[in-house]
């Protein structure tokens, strides 16, 4: 007797596709959900370097009296010889190499702004009466995740 019983192996193309399909969404579930997290861990990085930066600042504020200038802050020598452990990667965002400069702060560079007390002269490390000594100064880092200037300033 023959057998009209047909089998047949393997999936169809409807089973394929729909397999095809459920991976996709996971796997941008996956990056989506991967990328936020890396971005919160390059804010978190950020903010780290700015507590660093702002407490040894604040350091030599109280042994010198006044805060450094941006030169000296860029300066490795200086900065070895007056923010002893101060780790150099402090200075530069997750992921850059750039130092910090008075623009305003982006997700890839740090701003440092040291001023005198009326917040517009500029300052230098040398103080005379037309350049006087750095009496202010904000350290800030923009933040990639939300967008916000996370910053910390004198007093």
């Amino acid at each position: 007797m023959v057998s009209l019983k047909n089998k047949s192996e393997g999936f169809t193309i409807v089973e394929l596709l729909i397999v095809i399909v459920v991976i996709g969404i996971l796997a941008t579930l996956v990056i989506v959900t991967f990328t936020g997290i890396q971005q919160k861990a390059r804010d978190s990085q950020r903010q780290t370097d700015i507590n660093a930066l702002d407490s040894h600042i604040e350091a030599y504020y109280a042994q010198t009296g006044n805060y450094p200038t941006l030169a000296q802050l860029t300066d490795a020598t200086w900065r070895g010889t007056n923010m002893k452990g101060l780790d150099p990667g402090a200075l530069t965002a997750p992921n850059q190499t750039a130092m910090p400069t008075s623009a305003a702060p982006t997700t890839n560079l740090y701003q440092y702004a040291p001023t005198h007390d009326d917040g517009t002269t500029a300052c230098t490390a040398t103080g005379t009466a037309d350049d006087p000594l750095c009496t202010k100064f904000t350290v800030a880092a923009l933040l990639e995740n939300n967008n916000t200037v996370f910053s910390k300033s004198s007093n």
